[in-house]
């Protein structure tokens, strides 16, 4: 099972698109929001179920801060894992999101994402196809066992759409709120979506 994270809230959540440029980190709530997570995700752990085996995050500074208290929790180390970055915004990088929301083509960012390149960045379904073979390469490498995958709103969220057989245009009508949990399985019978954007306690997955 993979347990993919949002990272936590930063100072700029919901007024910036801030893709890949770096040094932005967690704000207090969100390293509040880290903490809390990772309590949540070390109560799985029981005599008779083990815990997450391994935790990834992307590079950058907010996912990794994300992952540390987690991978505290359980006595593992963060693995980096390029896989799991933001979209590359490209020129958008940096924008506020309400100056984007007056571009003509957010519209088509919102309703036909499938269709839509940033310019000089990464299209929405390059997005999906790396996050998604991503998580296919850590399973195989975590075969039987459970791990923790600490990424950003939308590559989650276009995981999920993916796993759940969601038309990539769909997946934008999603929620992935800071440091949720949305939790996937995989089998010989393909994805499983066990839970999406939880915040709550994490008692009903079973892991495996």
């Amino acid at each position: 099972m993979v347990l993919l994270v949002r990272h936590g809230k930063t100072p700029t959540t919901g007024k910036v698109l801030p893709g890949r440029a770096g040094g932005l980190h967690l704000s207090d709530e969100g390293i509040a929001q880290a903490e809390a997570v990772a309590e949540r995700i070390a109560a799985l752990a029981g005599p008779d179920r083990p815990g997450p085996v391994a935790v990834y995050a992307s590079p950058l500074e907010r996912t990794a801060e994300t992952a540390k208290p987690i991978a505290r929790r359980l006595g593992l180390r963060v693995r980096t894992e390029r896989g799991l970055l933001e979209c590359d915004f490209g020129q958008w990088t940096g924008a506020t999101l309400a100056s984007l929301a007056k571009k003509p083509e957010w519209n088509q960012v919102q309703r036909c994402p499938s269709v839509f390149r940033f310019p000089g960045g990464e299209s929405f379904l390059e997005m999906q196809a790396r996050i998604t073979s991503a998580i296919s390469r850590l399973v195989q490498l975590h075969p039987g066992q459970s791990i923790v995958a600490v990424s950003h709103a939308d590559p989650i969220k276009a995981a999920v759409a993916s796993a759940a057989g969601t038309p990539l245009d769909l997946f934008q009508r999603l929620n992935v709120a800071p440091c949720s949990v949305s939790a996937l399985a995989y089998s010989a019978a393909g994805p499983h979506v066990l839970t999406v954007n939880s915040t709550g306690a994490l008692g009903e997955l079973a892991i495996s």
